[in-house]
């Protein structure tokens, strides 16, 4: 029997159906066989085996049938050993897919589901040498052409039959689909199965096959999931607090339940310090999104660093967890007219098991894989690429870049429309480098489900990140390469974009705020007294967290235009929600409140008028408030806002 059909029957693990009574059988049929999920048979015998795995060996009279869709094929069994059944399949007999049953008389019992393709040099269809990796991509029983299939460094492509085969060394232990527009992977709950887990070894041959799901769409929506972790920590709630998140998002998808919706994490969904203290992994993480979410939605993710493993050595061990479970730490899809992708920029040392010793850079590794996986999409095809740690700093108004090498990557991605959606800092951030329409890059460090790890709710009811961006995620509206995007508050209505503070009531004090701090802990807060020490200057703050260049800010008073002045600034809701509370307590505020460029000034002429604030986003949605002064500066003032 050919070599190759032999270590596919010995390596590939399939699920066979265990129970007799499935289709009312008496026990005289408990024949239970293991069903490859792919079947490459050799054309000059085209002889197959099936192991023996449970029930009672089946008879020499009985019939092994495939059923596919063009019929059954009812084969004689050409003999039985201790552990084997051999068939031998009659000629004409067609590539497809095919449920396998065993008959006796008129009983007749399913064993699984199988794809058969003949091994033929004439056909083009034969193992070459060197290949280690190889298998089929199949949309209802037939091969799909033309699909991107990798290892994460070689990039291959099926041939007329939906064939591929890689001379893989195996390095990263994966092999993916690049799921080409117009299909869909199959799904287990949230994770899309694009991908399959590989042996390592590269002696060894390995079959890995994937069945997609026709699909037409090209209108639909992205939900964009910035940092979750997920801990189920006792000092935060976090998991209860979770609950919230989801509801929002289960209501937005009974709200639009007639619009195909994908979700896409920006990493750090899972909390690595925790893993074992408070039994959330990953595998923790997927069943409590499974069981919370009440609609199907297929998640495609991204590693952040806190989804590497706390105590293992160097990268590659770190995120074996990770790719056990969600799949590789980089790969690329596509959905409609836009080629996505998914790199790794969270870089560890080799040879250190410390959690916090990474480097926030795109490994060389992956810059190769890139090129070559944009070298097979045209170049006006546009691109969302999702990463864990952002491009640009958010600490100026002229942000420059943070990824120690952005240059190189956005060397590989010249040319094309890029929008880039990250993670990380838990804070908003948008930086507008698109230029002429046709190319450019657009990054969009798009805030914190979990905004300051879920701190600042608990500590005062109110969920709200560093920046003072609430806590929530973003809502991406795509329709053919037309790209609308939109932040959503958790908690708050889409139209809550931005919040005003009345300076002449903003006094940061110690007395006020850390009235039972150390001197230690102060001095910590000792910043946000020197920006707010107390003001009659008639100055009005505003925060517009997802602001670009292209949205417009207009302030009047008594319908007298004011000029606003963009500038970098602490929130101030932040500090008295989170940041005082804790130091308060003598206690470190892990997640203090940082400085941001989504903000600006104007000035009033007095301290009781009556501002008319409207703000205008790039797609022309108006956002407003009627800004009574003087505006009470409390908690509770912003817990209330609606819109």
């Amino acid at each position: 029997m050919n070599i190759f059909k032999r270590i596919i029957l010995f390596c590939t693990v399939a699920a066979a159906i265990m129970a007799c009574g499935k289709n009312g059988l008496d026990e005289e049929l408990n024949v239970v066989l293991n069903i490859p999920e792919t079947l490459l048979v050799d054309s000059g015998d085209m002889e197959v085996s099936f192991r023996i795995v449970g029930g009672n060996p089946p008879l020499a009279s009985d019939k092994i049938e495939f059923t596919g869709t063009s019929g059954t094929v009812a084969c004689g069994i050409s003999s039985i050993t201790d552990r084997y059944v051999y068939v031998v399949l009659p000629d004409g007999f067609k590539n497809g897919e095919y449920e396998v049953y065993v008959s006796r008389g008129s009983q007749r019992k399913l064993l699984g589901e199988t794809s058969i393709f003949i091994n033929d040099a004439g056909s083009g269809m034969e193992i070459e040498e060197g290949t280690t990796v190889y298998g089929f991509v199949t949309c209802d029983g037939e091969g799909v052409p033309d699909v991107v299939v990798s290892d994460g460094m070689e990039v291959v492509t099926t041939d007329e039959n939906g064939f591929y085969q890689i001379a893989s060394e195996k390095k990263n232990k994966t092999v993916f689909v690049s799921v080409p527009s117009g299909y869909e992977p199959e799904t287990e709950g949230i994770v899309p199965k694009f991908y399959g887990v590989l042996s390592g070894d590269a002696n060894n041959l390995e079959q890995m096959s994937f069945r997609l799901t026709k699909s037409d769409v090209t209108d639909y929506v992205l939900l964009v999931f910035g940092d979750m972790h997920l801990a189920n920590r006792p000092n935060t709630s976090d998991a209860v607090q979770f609950r919230r998140f989801t509801d929002d998002v289960n209501e937005y998808m009974s709200a639009n339940s007639g619009k195909k919706i994908y979700a896409l994490t920006l990493g750090d969904m899972t909390w690595d310090l925790y893993w074992t203290d408070y039994g959330y992994d990953i595998l923790k993480y997927i069943e409590y999104m499974n069981s919370l979410l009440e609609h199907n939605l297929t998640v495609y993710h991204t590693i952040g660093n806190h989804d590497h493993h706390e105590t293992a050595v160097g990268d590659f061990l770190k995120t074996s967890d990770y790719r056990n479970n969600l799949g590789p730490t980089y790969y690329s899809f596509n959905i409609g007219e836009y080629h996505y992708v998914v790199l790794d920029d969270i870089d560890f040392m080799d040879n250190i098991a410390d959690r916090d010793n990474y480097v926030e850079d795109v490994a060389s590794d992956q810059l190769e894989w890139l090129a070559r996986d944009l070298a097979a999409v045209p170049e006006d095809t546009p691109v969302i690429l999702a990463m864990h740690a952002p491009v640009y700093n958010d600490n100026s108004l002229t942000p420059g870049t943070r990824l120690k090498n952005a240059s190189e990557l956005l060397s590989i991605l010249e040319g094309r429309k890029v929008h880039i959606f990250t993670g990380h800092t838990h804070r908003s951030m948008t930086v507008d480098k698109l230029g002429a329409a046709s190319s450019g890059h657009f990054e969009h460090n798009a805030g914190a489900v979990c905004a300051d790890w879920w701190w600042s709710y608990q500590e005062s009811g109110i969920l709200v990140s560093t920046d003072g961006a609430p806590g929530g995620y973003s809502i991406v509206d795509v329709s053919g390469k037309d790209i609308r995007w939109r932040y959503k508050p958790t908690d708050f209505s889409e139209k809550l974009q931005f919040r005003t503070y009345d300076l002449n009531n903003v006094k940061i004090t110690y007395e006020d705020y850390v009235p039972n701090a150390t001197e230690s802990y102060k001095s910590d807060f000792q910043k946000y007294v020197s920006a707010y020490p107390g003001s009659s200057a008639n100055e009005v703050l505003l925060n517009i967290w997802n602001w670009d260049q292209d949205w417009k800010l207009s302030v009047t008073e008594n319908d007298k235009t004011l000029e606003p002045v963009r500038v970098v600034a602490y929130d101030p809701l932040h500090i008295i929600a989170y940041t005082a509370k804790r130091l308060n307590k003598n206690a470190n505020a892990t997640f203090a409140t940082s400085r941001s460029n989504h903000f600006f000034k104007v000035k009033a002429s007095s301290p009781t008028s009556t501002l008319e604030i409207t703000v205008t986003d790039r797609f022309g949605n108006t956002y407003k408030e009627t800004m009574q002064r003087p505006k009470n500066f409390t908690i509770e003032t912003y817990k209330n806002e609606s819109d």
